[in-house]
């Protein structure tokens, strides 16, 4: 019987790139495990698996009676919904601990660091397993993708240690090139559905009772999203509506600029300006320097919340 490994809902490039490295670790130390999704990938992410020759993992969103591995989080929204019916086993994150209670003792590596693949990274030093070429490189990808070209604020000297050595074991010498053609990849939005755009980087999260929707769009240059912002503005207030929140943010993140332009629906836009110290106007706000929605945002709106 095989251990499933997988992350978040709405999957991005680091939750799927370590699910497949961690299946591969433990596969090696004895344990046979699965890579999955809880859903479609985004475009970013084929790139990269397509790229280093990787096999997109299959998608599975029903785990009762099942053994698990998680990666990328721990928070009960982000899981599937019958995940208290699963045993898990371990969680590689690199996230705040989220709620999740298990009923036995697990495995947990959880660091302050810009990636879960990053962890991983260390895992297999750890265990004295080498880390394959194509496995190397999507990992190298997935850290290029969660510290924004190591220019986010959660980018560690730890992940930049990574990057480098999984980039000489899967012969990437320009970092940068790579990650800019990731970005580009990740930045056409061109034919896109609106709430396709709004989930692929979406999460909700319980901030002491109340519910609240925080999505992310990074792109290299933000007038690329100026023909979109409409709708996007729109299907966040509709998401709101379905999902019954207080609130559902979208990040649209400039990666040249360094910073963010926030869009509302809220049924208290002042809980921004409390937050950030900056008033929105028309349902939006710029915030200069913010890249980071784990931390960045999601600790300044928890704080609000309280």
């Amino acid at each position: 019987m095989s251990v499933y490994v997988f992350g978040h809902k709405n999957p991005d490039s680091d939750t799927v790139c370590s699910a497949i490295a961690l299946a591969d670790l433990k596969t090696k130390l004895g344990v046979n495990c699965t890579p999955v999704a809880q859903g479609e990938l985004p475009p970013e992410t084929v790139f990269i698996l397509k790229k280093f020759g990787v096999a997109a993992p299959a998608v599975k969103t029903s785990y009762a009676g099942e053994k698990v591995f998680l990666v990328d989080t721990s928070d009960l929204s982000q899981l599937p919904d019958d995940i208290k019916q699963a045993e898990v086993l371990g969680i590689v994150d690199h996230h705040k601990l989220g709620d999740l209670t298990t009923s036995s003792p697990l495995e947990c590596w959880i660091w302050p660091v810009g990636c879960t693949s990053t962890v991983i990274a260390s895992m297999y030093r750890f265990h004295g397993v080498e880390i394959p070429k194509n496995i190397a490189g999507i990992m190298l990808g997935a850290i290029l993708s969660d510290t924004v070209i190591f220019k986010s604020p959660t980018c560690t000297p730890a992940d930049k240690e990574a990057a480098e050595r999984l980039a000489k074991i899967a012969g990437v010498s320009d970092l940068s090139a790579l990650g800019m053609e990731m970005f580009k990849v990740k930045s056409a939005v061109e034919g896109t559905p609106a709430r396709e755009l709004v989930l692929r980087d979406y999460k909700d999260f319980n901030m002491n009772g109340t519910k609240v929707g925080i999505g992310q769009l990074e792109v290299v240059d933000l007038s690329i999203l100026d023909a979109v912002k409409g709708d996007l503005a729109r299907d966040i207030a509709a998401l709101k509506a379905e999902k019954g929140n207080h609130s559902v943010f979208l990040l649209l993140t400039d990666i040249m600029k360094e910073g963010s332009e926030m869009l509302i629906a809220s049924d208290d836009e002042s809980i921004v300006e409390k937050a950030f110290n900056i008033k929105p106007s028309a349902g939006k706000v710029w915030l200069p320097g913010v890249m980071s929605r784990k931390k960045d945002v999601v600790p300044k709106f928890e704080k609000t919340f309280a």
